[in-house]
């Protein structure tokens, strides 16, 4: 049997060992309601609080300014719908980028129904935004402004404090940061007033699980309450809290930060050394990600193939990777970020994602390269 190498990571992680245990522990021994006032409910709400507080710390805000939510879909709707419903005595003209995940785009698409106006910040080839289009674009009554720190797809980091800066001094916006594919990978934090204003995170992303995430703010917000009931996550979400999940995040957002320095030099690495490998295929390959870009994801398209045929033959010789994000991937169109790249059309159809994680080891990589160079040679005939 083939041994599998699972090089999918940007679409989900497989949870840490400490993050499983973590979660079993407190679903046998602190399953009480958090909300409940006997003692096993104050030990629920004492973890609860301990797992908020870690986040904070890890993001430099206070406790009271982390909400737990189902994940990164969650937060950034909440983040989105939030401010924009809350802020129309300022205007109800919103920023965001052309390459933003669907739980952005659509998120914007039907405040556009409710008769907010939102423009879209242009990329570059790099996928990045220029600031100048920023400055021209921001107004007086421009509400919020929503901009991924790391693209899903092709990795490119925008230059979110930058970004924040000009925001805060030519409006009266918030600048919501969609985290979720930076997080333990690149710094992210509030950085007092000069940073974001919001910060969406998911759980699953960084070796945690489905199901969890955080929606975190610099500073208490005007907000209007998205979930009504008991008033549980300060009135904005109400429910009934997992503190398993919760726990569970905060140990792996812990772990994430700890190790992520040793991770991204170790990515940085294993990129440089594919991404060498594929340049020598000349234009049979475009690699999308530039070396600027996030460590952990490096994509690239073959030549007039379509990518379902290369991950079929990658697969087939124990290697998983996808095309282009999880979320369009079983879509036949092509990705709105590769729309936004321009891409030649030769390449449109055979973006393929490589993204690594913490279980990912030296041997994974050896024997990535050996299947690509397999790969390629194999259909060599159809692309050169």
């Amino acid at each position: 049997m083939v041994n599998t190498i699972y090089l999918d990571n940007s679409a989900t992680t497989k949870p840490l060992k400490e993050v499983m245990q973590a979660f079993m522990t407190v679903n046998e021994q602190y399953y009480a309601n958090p909300a409940s006032i006997h003692a096993m409910g104050v030990e629920s709400n004492d973890l609860l609080m301990r797992a908020r507080e870690q986040v904070a710390d890890i993001l430099q805000t206070e406790a009271k300014n982390v909400l737990f939510t189902s994940g990164g879909t969650e937060s950034n709707n909440a983040a989105i719908f939030g401010i924009a419903h809350s802020n129309t005595h300022i205007g109800k003209h919103i920023l965001t980028t052309e390459i933003e995940h669907p739980s952005v785009l659509e998120t914007v698409k039907q405040l556009e129904k409710e008769g907010y106006e939102v423009e879209y910040l242009h990329v570059n080839q790099d996928g990045v935004i220029s600031l100048d289009d920023l400055r021209t674009k921001i107004r007086k009554d421009t509400i919020l402004v929503s901009i991924m720190h790391v693209n899903n797809e092709m990795g490119a980091v925008q230059p979110i404090y930058e970004a924040a800066k000009i925001i805060h001094e030519m409006s009266r916006a918030f600048l919501h940061v969609d985290a979720v594919q930076s997080f333990g990978k690149l710094a992210v934090s509030f950085k007092g007033e000069e940073g974001p204003d919001c910060i969406s995170i998911s759980g699953h992303k960084i070796h945690g699980f489905k199901g969890s995430g955080v929606l975190a703010f610099r500073k208490k917000l005007k907000w209007q309450p998205y979930a009504l009931g008991g008033g549980q996550e300060f009135g904005l979400r109400s429910g009934t809290v997992a503190v398993p999940q919760a726990v569970a995040l905060a140990k792996a957002a812990r772990l994430a930060v700890e190790t992520m320095k040793d991770r991204a030099t170790k990515y940085r690495q294993w990129q440089n050394e594919i991404r060498a490998q594929l340049e020598g295929y000349g234009e049979a390959v475009h690699i999308l990600s530039t070396p600027q870009g996030a460590a952990h994801i490096l994509s690239f398209s073959v030549r007039d193939l379509k990518g379902e045929v290369i991950i079929n033959a990658m697969q087939k010789r124990g290697i998983i990777v996808s095309t282009s994000s999880a979320c369009s991937s079983k879509q036949t169109k092509t990705s709105h970020v590769v729309e936004a790249l321009h891409l030649d059309e030769h390449y449109k159809k055979g973006v393929i994602r490589i993204s690594f994680g913490a279980h990912n080891t030296v041997e994974d990589i050896e024997q990535l390269k050996q299947v690509l160079a397999e790969v390629i040679m194999e259909l060599k005939g159809e692309i050169m």
